[in-house]
């Protein structure tokens, strides 16, 4: 069902992976790259794994995923350790690095595959990811209604190796978008 998982990150702490320690997270935002580099900076996130998940299709390819026929999402599996940073602290991340607003894109990123979306792993992550999401509905801070989805993490297929911390592979420390 899920796929390998990436090497502990060098913020992380490899001793608490091996111990069970920490908690998986999984957040589609549009293009996985930019999502990806905005967890890998924060304190306690141990891995992070870019695939596809929310679909019909078992292993589907980027190529697949692209044709708007699988009905996959393009997203960021975390493992973090919840003593250094919370599921609610990895939310306002989420939050942040694009705008929920924004049906099936993320700027000129088109189509399902760009969704937004909260793949939660536990009741306490439903009730987290549904408080965040009242919380900024609330707030103000959008004029448009927010149109995040929050599911249950269905199985999750990493993406191909050349996409894993492809903008850190390039040199880069994000998408040209910039993170809320």
């Amino acid at each position: 069902m899920n796929a390998t998982r990436t090497d502990p990150q060098p913020n992380g702490d490899a001793r608490d992976a091996a111990a069970g320690r920490t908690e998986t997270a999984t957040f589609a935002a549009g293009c996985f790259w930019g999502v990806e580099a905005a967890f890998r900076r924060i304190e306690g996130v141990v891995a992070t794994t870019v695939g596809y998940t929310g679909g019909t299709v078992d292993r589907p390819t980027y190529e697949q995923v692209c044709t708007d026929r699988t009905g996959h999402a393009e997203a960021v599996r975390v493992e973090f350790d919840p003593g250094q940073v919370s599921y609610e602290e990895l939310l306002d991340v989420f939050w942040q690095c694009h705008d929920p607003t924004q049906l099936n894109r993320q700027g000129p990123d088109v189509g399902r595959q760009y969704r937004s979306a909260i793949f939660v792993h536990t009741p306490a992550q439903q009730a987290a990811a549904a408080a965040s999401k009242a919380q900024l509905a609330a707030s103000g801070r959008f004029a448009r209604p927010i149109v995040t989805e929050i599911l249950p993490a269905p199985a999750f297929y990493a993406a191909e190796a050349y996409h894993q911390q492809h903008l850190e592979k390039q040199g880069r420390a994000s998408c040209s978008r910039s993170v809320r």
